[in-house]
């Protein structure tokens, strides 16, 4: 592993954990620090176990081995509604009922603020309103979810996880179906949440330079171990796209941002 992982305040944290599905392993002694109001992007090939990572932090899948911590105690020992009052999951692939507006399926976010002593509330209808100006999905509201399209339909699944207001958000491929320009509006709002001291984010993301420009921190994966971890000027390096992607480049900075830019050289 290169890169360093400094002494942070760390929300969630996983320590030494082994993640698979039935018998089939495919992550062995993975151990990561996710920093506070930080914005994490877990980038790799195909393959190399990105969302098995993220879906071991959100306990869809129990680790064999090790342990994840959410705010200091064993994720596996909380109920899952406190789990959900403090950690958001958009998956990967999110279906939704059939029959459901844009209004009512980003209200389902609110599910886990609410009892049988506090029902439907005007702080739960102000998270609603508020996630759906975010994600620009406001004038959808009235619209069935499936007869969206791919893009707006990701927009609104992506207003759902804001709504949950909760402090810690993971996403698995978020700007997937979204065109290049949604893409940066997405990512520069989920990097404006951390920057406001509202979130802390991991998301895993395909696009090495928005991934660059975008992310605090680079957890970088590679058959189903940990590359790299560090700021993306750190991790970002040509010998690392030839080891982990294969791929001949040259990394430059980012003409608008400074942040390495990755341009594949011409074979």
């Amino acid at each position: 592993m290169t890169g360093s992982e400094s002494r942070v305040v760390a929300p969630l944290r996983a320590e030494s954990i082994t993640l698979g599905y039935e018998n089939k392993t495919i992550s062995t002694d993975l151990s990561l620090v996710i920093p506070e109001q930080k914005f994490t992007a877990i980038i790799g090939p195909n393959g190399c176990g990105k969302s098995t990572l993220l879906r071991g932090l959100a306990r869809l899948i129990k680790p064999t081995q090790g342990t994840i911590l959410l705010n200091g105690t064993d994720l596996l020992t909380l109920p899952s509604r406190a789990i959900a009052l403090q950690l958001g999951l958009l998956p990967q692939s999110a279906t939704a009922p059939d029959g459901i507006t844009v209004y009512d399926l980003v209200a389902r976010g609110r599910f886990p603020h609410q009892t049988m002593l506090r029902q439907w509330s005007d702080s739960d209808a102000t998270a609603v309103t508020q996630a759906m100006a975010a994600t620009g999905v406001e004038t959808l509201a009235t619209q069935l979810v499936d007869e969206l399209s791919g893009g707006q339909r990701q927009r609104v699944w992506i207003a759902m996880a804001l709504a949950q207001d909760t402090s810690i958000l993971l996403l698995d491929e978020p700007t997937t179906f979204l065109d290049i320009a949604h893409q940066v509006d997405l990512l520069s709002l989920l990097h404006g949440l951390t920057k406001n001291g509202d979130r802390t984010l991991v998301a895993v993301l395909h696009e090495l330079n928005l991934a660059a420009r975008y992310a605090d921190q680079l957890v970088v994966m590679c058959g189903g171990e940990i590359y790299a971890i560090g700021k993306p000027a750190e991790v970002i390096t040509e010998q690392m796209m030839q080891e982990v992607f294969g791929l001949q480049c040259r990394i430059m900075p980012d003409p608008e941002t400074g942040t390495p830019l990755t341009i594949p050289r011409v074979k």
